[in-house]
């Protein structure tokens, strides 16, 4: 996909909570396949939750319904080589031949397996144990867990090393900070596909899980525009939508191999902003 002339514009969603069936993203798979993503990523859930079945069986649905790309996540922190294993086995079976490979959050109230300590080293024993192309995450204002850029993206270098062919970013409001960011992967001999990770805010609490959650600044415009009109959902709503617009038609202009929409299961929000930049994809309804 990234060999194309124009850039990558792919989607995510999560699986349902666990108190709700699967066959509830079905009224948002239905809705985002009119939206023509190259891909659409799966997630398998926060704060160290196992969720591979329900991703699986999404990534499946996608695959062999929507006949949509699937990227399943993978984390690996509470996963033992053997339930790794299993999952490639699995994935082989539903024909999904890409996966993200990723470490996973960590819950204090679970202790880790400690067969793998690192998304670096799951990318490895993907790429030792199946034919499944790997993708990773990348940070671009350095990942929470460490207090130094120029470390942080040698530990990108040393994923990218272990298997990682196409690297999807954080979340970012600022994309003066994903340039930098690009320029230091660069520098450091980071030639894989980056993709730009967009997720469009309309509401505080959104926003205020997010940096929570992934320590991403807030730069003063977007401050400034979520205060005023913090009051008005409808507002706040079209004022984010306008502000990752924003983002994307800039990051497009500057060369980014791609866009990733973190839709938040929102098929509404997800449209408005790709009816807005669909000419930079080529995407036609």
């Amino acid at each position: 996909m990234f060999k194309r002339s124009r850039p990558v514009f792919s989607l995510e969603v999560f699986p349902p909570k666990r108190e709700a069936p699967v066959e509830t993203v079905y009224h948002t798979l239905d809705q985002l396949r009119d939206l023509q993503p190259d891909f659409i990523s799966v997630t398998y859930g926060a704060g160290g939750n196992s969720s591979g079945n329900t991703t699986l069986a999404i990534a499946s649905l996608l695959k062999n319904r929507y006949h949509i790309e699937p990227l399943m996540h993978l984390t690996c922190l509470y996963n033992s080589a053997g339930d790794v294993l299993g999952i490639l086995r699995a994935l082989e079976a539903e024909r999904i031949d890409n996966v993200m490979a990723l470490r996973g959050d960590v819950n204090p109230e679970v202790e880790p397996l400690r067969d793998f300590c690192y998304a670096s080293e799951l990318a490895a024993f993907i790429r030792a144990n199946s034919g499944a192309a790997v993708s990773g995450a990348c940070y671009p204002e350095g990942h929470m867990e460490c207090d130094d850029t120029v470390r942080d993206v040698l530990n990108l270098k040393r994923k990218v090393e272990a298997g990682c062919t196409h690297l999807v970013s954080q979340l970012f409001f600022d994309n003066d900070l994903f340039y930098a960011f690009r320029e230091r992967a660069a520098i450091a001999g980071i030639s894989v596909p980056i993709e730009a990770g967009i997720m469009p805010v309309t509401n505080v609490k959104q926003i205020q899980r997010m940096v929570t959650l992934c320590g991403a600044s807030l730069p003063p415009k977007f401050t400034k525009v979520m205060q005023r009109y913090e009051h008005y959902p409808e507002a706040l709503r079209d004022a984010g939508i306008a502000y990752a617009v924003n983002q994307i038609v800039d990051l497009v202009a500057q060369g980014a191999d791609g866009v990733h929409l973190y839709t938040m299961n929102d098929p509404l929000i997800a449209r408005r902003i790709t009816e807005n930049i669909s000419s930079l994809f080529n995407i036609s309804y």
